[in-house]
């Protein structure tokens, strides 16, 4: 994609910048997140094959008839004893980039597609890529999608911090924390070892 003519690189934003640009805004559920999701999937298998244990589709686009920013989470878990240098490598020449690092306490890199300098592409994507294990992300997925008492809560709780923090993404990700760490450690409870 060409760079648009007095738009600075996503590079040389400052996080206000940005925020600007990338503001927290909810969509009505799209059934082509599902479609989205699984294209995204089949993409990274042929990219990075025996490397991979899972790929899951988590967040609020899995959730039918939940609100959702428009933007497709996966999480991609990934065997221990990978080279983990190079399967970053190959995401980033595949048009990933790369958003946050860490190694400890546990390694996980997060990426996206579709943050242009001209804001949002068709469709925008987060990769969370971790060590296989038991992860708190597909734990509260499942909880959503069995219980749409506590998905409407969750929309309701979105709606409000969207208005709130609609051009600060850290605090409406951290006011939103409580009620996932509640709803997650419940479901841990119910489903104890799904994931293992």
């Amino acid at each position: 994609m060409g760079r648009v003519v007095g738009v600075k690189p996503l590079s040389e934003l400052t996080l206000a910048e940005l925020w600007q640009l990338f503001p927290i805004e909810l969509s009505p559920h799209n059934p082509a997140w599902a479609r989205w999701y699984a294209e995204a999937a089949a993409r990274l298998n042929g990219l990075l094959g025996d490397g991979i244990v899972r790929i899951s589709h988590i967040g609020s686009t899995n959730v039918p008839g939940l609100e959702a920013k428009p933007i497709v989470d996966l999480l991609l878990e990934v065997d221990p004893t990978c080279d983990r240098l190079a399967l970053v490598k190959a995401l980033e020449n595949d048009q990933w980039l790369v958003m946050h690092r860490q190694d400890s306490p546990e390694w996980r890199v997060d990426l996206n597609q579709g943050y242009t300098a001209a804001g949002w592409a068709d469709r925008v994507f987060h990769l969370h890529v971790v060590l296989a294990g038991d992860h708190d992300e597909l734990y509260f997925r499942d909880w959503l999608l069995d219980h749409p008492a506590t998905g409407a809560a969750y929309q309701a709780l979105k709606r409000d911090l969207a208005r709130r923090f609609r051009h600060d993404r850290d605090a409406y990700t951290q006011a939103k924390a409580a009620f996932i760490q509640s709803v997650t450690a419940q479901a841990r409870l119910a489903y104890s070892g799904r994931y293992r």
